[in-house]
């Protein structure tokens, strides 16, 4: 069998190598930090994280110039620590998972929040809110032989040098070990896959021409301008 037409892969940088990490999908975890749950009108002590999912080629650089996308007038930023699977699994035990890890990146979970809105409105899903062109933002990975497994680090988002969010990854209700053991009871995780672990609160809307950065120390750093 012969493709029809080539496809090309989507991947990812990795910190000082030239090799690129292969991406096979990419999942989100929602409402993983207590004040982003209340900002959203949820109630972290009853409504565990829950899983939704991006095409693998909605990655985009950290340092690029990004399109305003389509369809909306309120696009929003999520600062993210990102999980890069390096082994996969199903069924996998929060003592065993963070053998399975490659490294970990900055992430910025692009949304369309009004699409979003809609969606929860008519109880629909949230595919065209999350899961459209360039909403992947990803710094390069450091993998784990380099940095190990952070527990506690700043995570920070500013807008035209304005701070918009500024926490801990401490604070994830859900820690990294956790999140890996509950999506493998969904699905079966590969080497390639990215989870997305939640944003803390103070997300907001980003407009044409603005410069958004971010960070988590001892990881990495994104700038990206809406174009």
């Amino acid at each position: 069998m012969h493709l029809i037409f080539p496809v090309a892969q989507p991947s990812a940088e990795i910190a000082g190598d030239a090799r690129r990490f292969p991406i096979r999908r990419i999942f989100c975890v929602g409402k993983n930090y207590a004040d982003h749950a209340r900002e959203m009108g949820g109630d972290p002590t009853r409504e565990p994280p829950f899983f939704f999912s991006k095409p693998a080629d909605a990655a985009v650089a950290g340092t690029a110039d990004i399109a305003m996308p389509s369809r909306t007038a309120d696009l929003h930023h999520e600062i993210e620590l990102v999980i890069a699977m390096g082994q996969g699994g199903a069924d996998i035990a929060p003592v065993d998972a963070l053998a399975k890890v490659f490294g970990y990146a900055v992430g910025n979970d692009l949304t369309r929040r009004d699409l979003q809105a809609d969606a929860k409105a008519g109880a629909r899903p949230w595919d065209m809110a999350k899961g459209f062109d360039h909403s992947a933002v990803l710094s390069p990975i450091r993998p784990v032989a380099e940095i190990g497994h952070p527990t506690a680090a700043r995570i920070w988002l500013s807008v035209n040098g304005a701070m918009r969010q500024d926490g801990d990854i401490a604070d994830m209700i859900w820690p990294v070990a956790d999140i890996i053991a509950e999506l493998s009871t969904y699905v079966e995780l590969q080497p390639g896959d990215l989870i997305y672990t939640g944003t803390p609160a103070g997300v907001g809307r980003i407009s044409p021409g603005d410069l958004v950065e971010g960070g988590i120390d001892g990881i990495g750093a994104i700038a990206n301008r809406l174009a």
